[in-house]
């Protein structure tokens, strides 16, 4: 039974608990139960694929037989919260996951025949960024290819995105026209954004204790909105501000 057979058949559940007549209609508690385990079962299921990791993966992590993961991916079992809070962490998806009502592998398969007009579409784009690093360095495509040792043809070709360039060459020829890979990134497209997402995360991961709890709580907003004001002023009014506040402390 697929994910969207479950669901009608939950809805049409719910459903039966609307009064009839005044009268409320017999609810079928147990056969809620079944539904709400496979439809549990099936978004687990699915977590595990998208994240690559075995049902042995995830009996090791867990400490539990590979038969129990197997039973919650049917529905048979049901796993504790404890249990699918080892599980969101391990598969990179949020808890809410599993008693969501959309599955990964759905929204996966729409992306999936996209796969290489992005490709072609972002060697073009970085084809076209080198360039024109190179021309803002005032280099020509003989001057870059003799500082990175690559062909003047090939550099061409990488420029007007006929063919890919490796990632070791990228980042020499980033280094000579005085550009980081970040330059190169991707940052407008969904894949773009949920990329920087996750380094802007490893950003925040990477802060002292302090200063990350202070920016994760929400009654804190205020003050990070008055950072971000200050870090956007100009240096003289600045100055300005911090004149007023020494006035205001003498």
């Amino acid at each position: 039974m697929s994910f969207e057979d479950i669901s009608a058949r939950m809805k049409a559940l719910k459903a039966q608990k609307e009064p009839e007549d005044g009268r409320p209609a017999a609810y079928d508690h147990q056969e809620s139960y079944l539904l709400r385990g496979k439809m549990m079962g099936v978004l687990i299921r699915d977590a595990r694929v998208n994240a690559a990791r075995t049902i042995d993966d995830c009996a090791r992590l867990l400490k539990i037989t590979p038969d129990t993961v197997e039973a919650w991916e049917y529905g048979t079992q049901v796993p504790s919260l404890p249990q699918l809070e080892l599980l969101a962490y391990y598969l990179d998806v949020p808890v809410s996951h599993f008693w969501g009502t959309e599955t990964l592998s759905k929204a996966r398969d729409g992306q999936r025949d996209n796969q290489p007009e992005y490709i072609l579409l972002r060697n073009r784009m970085i084809g076209a960024l080198l360039r024109q690093a190179r021309e803002s360095a005032g280099y020509s495509v003989e001057d870059l290819s003799a500082q990175a040792g690559l062909s003047a043809d090939h550099i061409h070709r990488y420029e007007i995105g006929e063919i890919p360039i490796p990632m070791h060459e990228l980042s020499v020829l980033a280094g000579a026209v005085r550009r980081n890979i970040g330059f190169f990134l991707e940052s407008s497209s969904q894949i773009g954004e949920l990329l920087k997402m996750r380094e802007d995360w490893k950003h925040f991961a990477d802060l002292q204790d302090d200063l990350r709890a202070f920016a994760a709580n929400p009654t804190n907003k205020g003050f990070i909105h008055i950072a971000l004001m200050l870090s956007q002023m100009p240096a003289e009014n600045l100055r300005s501000v911090g004149e007023s506040i020494l006035d205001i402390t003498m």
